[in-house]
């Protein structure tokens, strides 16, 4: 395993103790009354050997079916560290006037209530962000195009929000939709269980319909994940390109995940450079050496712009650009923070989007 993700397990395990900390201290302080001192004291070992327990198990797959459990114990502890720390300022400010304990034991289970509610909003009511370019080549005529990254279809997310992406696309006109990557949540179980190529095969555009795999579409399963994917009518470009009407070229990366992909130079060494060239790459990892190159947009997805603060500013960190738009050398870059979620039907510091593209060539 790649030391980065002892990094993140190590981090993630830090942080569960804080929130488990606030967590009971934040109880404790509410509704200690309600039970005896050693009711208290049970109750907060319970709560450690219980969420500790989740999370160990996970990480070292005892069990790993636990893995679509530990998101939700971590956000959830999360967002009440988050309510804990503002009914505490709240208290420090006016405990000498209107503010109760009383009070607060109400507005605490009513601010997770809250900020569940949003975040389920955010996740599942996505925006449409429009971005309006100028590419450095001639362009035969402007072109509408449709991004959309980051579908998870699962359990959580399928046919129904499908439904309202091709509706989006539908309206909005598009003429050519890019889907960069993890279009399935690991496998196609529940993408065949619950019936949704019709969903998928909805989404149409003049030019076609081009996607490639990302990290959750390469974990094992990927030979039909791409195979459901071209049943459904979508071009699958496995490191490969494609030259429309001889008048722009679409480059579709693998997720760097496969060690040994073909680099974007390598790929685009057998187009004709003097057309614009559209790159699909799942993961924005690469802008700063593919801003080299005759590329004139990169569009990419993965980091879900976080999906819950604060780990969009662990994105930021990450990527050179981990979400929006960036004119970067010559080339356009854009990151969506995707049209689905991953684990959790939760978003909050982000949504769900779905990004259009106008472009005009050089004047």
């Amino acid at each position: 395993m790649e030391a980065r993700y002892y990094i993140i397990f190590a981090a993630v395990f830090a942080a569960l103790q804080l929130f488990l900390y606030f967590f009971n201290r934040t109880l404790g302080w509410l509704y200690g009354s309600l039970l005896s001192q050693q009711g208290r004291y049970a109750f907060v070992i319970l709560s450690y050997i219980l969420a500790n327990s989740i999370i160990l198990l996970t990480i070292f797959r005892v069990y790993p079916s636990l893995f679509r459990v530990t998101p939700y114990i971590i956000v959830l502890l999360l967002y009440s560290t988050f309510v804990s720390m503002a009914l505490g300022i709240i208290w420090w400010l006016a405990k000498h006037y209107f503010v109760t304990p009383r009070l607060l034991a109400w507005a605490y289970p009513m601010a997770m209530l809250g900020l569940i509610i949003v975040s389920v909003y955010n996740a599942y009511t996505p925006k449409v962000v429009h971005y309006q370019i100028t590419l450095d080549k001639p362009l035969n005529k402007p072109l509408r195009i449709g991004v959309a990254s980051d579908f998870h279809l699962g359990k959580l997310f399928g046919a129904k929000q499908l439904d309202q992406l091709a509706e989006i696309f539908n309206q909005q006109n598009v003429d050519l939709i890019l889907l960069p990557g993890d279009i399935m949540d690991d496998n196609v179980d529940a993408y065949l269980s619950q019936q949704m190529q019709p969903s998928l095969a909805k989404l149409k555009a003049p030019l076609g319909v081009y996607a490639t795999l990302g990290n959750h579409d390469f974990f094992g399963d990927q030979k039909r994940i791409a195979e459901q994917i071209k049943q459904a009518g979508i071009n699958v470009l496995w490191d490969q390109t494609e030259t429309i009407n001889n008048e722009f070229v679409i480059v579709g990366r693998n997720d760097d995940l496969v060690k040994d992909r073909p680099s974007t130079a390598q790929l685009i060494q057998s187009v004709d450079t003097r057309l614009p060239i559209f790159v699909l790459d799942h993961r924005p990892t690469e802008i700063e050496q593919i801003s080299q190159l005759p590329v004139d947009l990169l569009v990419a997805g993965h980091t879900h712009n976080g999906q819950i603060f604060p780990a969009n500013l662990i994105t930021k960190l990450t990527y050179r650009l981990a979400y929006g738009y960036e004119k970067i050398g010559n080339g356009h870059f854009i990151v969506t923070s995707g049209y689905g979620f991953w684990g959790i039907p939760m978003r909050l510091g982000s949504q769900s989007e779905v990004v259009i593209i106008d472009m005009k060539g050089k004047p």
